[in-house]
């Protein structure tokens, strides 16, 4: 039996890789600030409480040593040297970076978005020899960046597969997606307005296919960066018709030819251009075949989105959803929208 070390592990992407991993045989550490246990992990999962961020904490909970670390949370170049610091007790690692760190061939990026005419362009599908953005402390992209970098450069000290994730979607989520259109739905909304025709694609990456890519990863060390995407990247027009699909409920789109107007036409899925990643360099070095498609993991994660949102408001039950694009249900907008054509 080989050991592996979870950091993050009761996050999104870490409750399926501690579960995916521990029935592959592993002898799982499960580590969290929390140090909580999900149920779904066998009882032989071994659970540590400890905070990523106290390098003695962190080097007891590696112990003596395990063949790899997974790290869901490691960002900047800090966590990066940190992680190259247990290399004499570490084999490998495997760490989820982001397509954040993609940058266009005009050096527009996820950071110049909001400039005019700042959305990158990439070309579809974007491989992983698309240029990246510089390194640095300014965003969460630069971050990313950094983190890449100084791990890869350390790639003789400690061998480490970066996934680059798209869109992350899936239970336990603190900012899903999806929640734009479930909650339209519980609110009897039958009617809604996409942006840019509504064949906006931002790739998403299913928590079961990124841990399938860890289980995958762990046993074989390599210095490698690879996509960490699910196998079909959807419009916004077609995600929202599986969530109706799966909530029995039918709805109209009401399709701009262009840009939102004052919100209206805008959801967290909506893109002036495509993000659509490449899957081929994880099908050749770890013969990676998908678990699930879009559409097959959707029950599960609206099944946690309404269940969440039973009795709360969406702002207290998702409060990093309104930090990150603000008043997502401005109904009285779209009224007037509706009103005006």
């Amino acid at each position: 039996m080989t050991r592996a070390v979870v950091l993050g592990a009761t996050g999104q992407i870490g409750r399926a890789a501690v579960d995916s991993l521990a029935r592959d045989g592993w002898e799982v550490t499960a580590v969290s600030r929390g140090g909580d246990r999900d149920t779904r992990w066998p009882g032989d999962v071994r659970v540590v409480r400890a905070d990523r961020e106290d390098d003695g904490a962190l080097s007891a909970a590696v112990g003596e040593g395990c063949d790899v670390l997974v790290d869901m949370v490691a960002y900047g170049e800090r966590h990066a040297r940190q992680l190259v610091s247990l290399d004499g007790r570490v084999g490998s690692a495997v760490v989820i970076s982001s397509v954040s760190v993609y940058e266009d061939d005009e050096g527009r990026n996820f950071d110049t978005q909001s400039e005019p005419d700042g959305f990158p362009e990439y070309p579809v599908p974007i491989t992983e020899a698309q240029r990246t953005i510089r390194p640095g402390d300014g965003s969460y992209s630069t971050g990313k960046a950094a983190l890449e970098r100084e791990l890869l450069a350390a790639g003789d000290r400690l061998p480490t597969t970066l996934l680059r994730a798209g869109a992350v979607h899936g239970p336990y989520c603190r900012t899903p997606r999806e929640l734009y259109f479930v909650k339209r739905n519980l609110d009897g909304r039958r009617r809604r307005v996409l942006a840019y025709g509504g064949a906006s694609r931002f790739h998403p990456a299913g928590v079961r296919n990124i841990a399938e890519l860890i289980r995958l990863a762990a046993p074989r060390p390599g210095t490698r960066v690879l996509n960490a995407v699910d196998p079909d990247a959807p419009s916004v027009a077609e995600i929202a018709a599986a969530i109706d699909t799966v909530m029995g409920v039918e709805a109209e789109d009401v399709l701009m030819d262009g840009p939102p107007v004052d919100g209206v036409g805008d959801t967290p899925w909506t893109t002036p251009a495509p993000v659509v990643c490449d899957m081929s360099a994880a099908e050749d070095q770890l013969g990676h075949r998908p678990v699930a498609r879009y559409a097959d993991s959707l029950p599960e994660t609206v099944a946690f989105i309404e269940e969440r949102l039973a009795g709360r408001d969406w702002r207290e039950a998702y409060p990093k959803m309104v930090t990150a694009y603000g008043d997502l249900f401005d109904y009285a907008a779209e009224d007037a929208w509706f009103e005006r054509r």
